[in-house]
């Protein structure tokens, strides 16, 4: 059977579910914005995954953004305009949405053709599989907006690429090609731009013949296997910093240099 993923109008910002072959294929649709999550967004796409198992006959989920983006993760201008504590809880539908997808009992498959930046890396990074083009563009520089990283959100990253890249791309801020990130293992396939929807496709089918019980009991192994929370991580922790973020989010918005605060060393702001 031959399955076409659904186009739309360049002008609408939406969660798209197409169902079809035993496949969920779910696009974030805001290409004009680089397919960046307003917080309605967020909470729309978790809201699709959970209707994804309604319909026992989806077996894999394939994730991807519309034109040539992933995601650019959450909309940063959209906070210029919310308080601390709006931003915060933005964020939480933000780790809602990734958790969701996290913890399908069925496989999902990231399909990354261009940028998936911040929250849109952490999204891919919530699949069991990722898929990416030669336009691949992978990174998290929250470290320009004083976004702090929780618990959950720290160790995607250190479960797929160790704690010192996950610090280096951090302190650093720098985006990963396609080559390097395929090289480093955050990228499971790397196909060519052109083939990539049909690729997607094949592989989701591919995935979908294999016995359920199977790669169920692979995912819930797996996933104990790697989601160990040291002591020192547990607990909760902000997504936002009450002087950084303020700050990274007008500096992005004013598109200048942001002029953070000196810190002690237990993090308090220096008069």
């Amino acid at each position: 059977m031959k399955v076409d993923i659904e186009r739309m109008e360049a002008e609408q910002a939406k969660i798209i579910l197409q169902e079809t072959a035993g496949l969920a294929i779910i696009t974030i649709h805001r290409p004009q914005k680089r397919n960046a999550l307003t917080a309605n967004m967020w909470q729309h796409l978790s809201k699709v995954g959970r209707e994804i198992l309604e319909n026992p006959k989806n077996k894999v989920v394939l994730l991807r953004g519309a034109g040539e983006q992933f995601t650019a993760g959450s909309d940063i201008k959209e906070f210029h305009q919310m308080t601390l504590e709006e931003a915060e809880e933005s964020f939480v539908l933000m780790e809602e949405a990734i958790s969701t997808f996290e913890n399908l009992p069925i496989p999902t498959i990231g399909v990354i053709n261009g940028p998936a930046m911040g929250a849109g890396l952490e999204l891919a990074l919530a699949c069991d599989l990722r898929i990416g083009s030669e336009k691949s563009k992978l990174g998290i520089p929250v470290g320009k907006l004083g976004i702090t990283l929780n618990n959950k959100f720290a160790q995607r990253l250190v479960d797929l690429i160790g704690p010192s890249l996950a610090k280096d791309l951090v302190y650093t801020g720098r985006v990963l090609k396609a080559e390097e990130a395929y090289r480093l293992g955050m990228i499971n396939y790397l196909v060519n731009e052109d083939n990539l929807d049909r690729y997607a496709i094949r592989m989701g089918k591919l995935v979908a013949s294999q016995s359920p019980a199977s790669l169920l009991s692979i995912k819930k192994s797996v996933s104990q296997c790697v989601n160990s929370v040291p002591e020192l991580w547990k607990g909760t922790s902000r997504f936002v910093d009450t002087y950084d973020f303020p700050e990274g989010v007008s500096a992005f918005v004013e598109k200048r240099i942001p002029r953070f605060s000196r810190r002690t060393t237990n993090g308090e702001q220096v008069k």
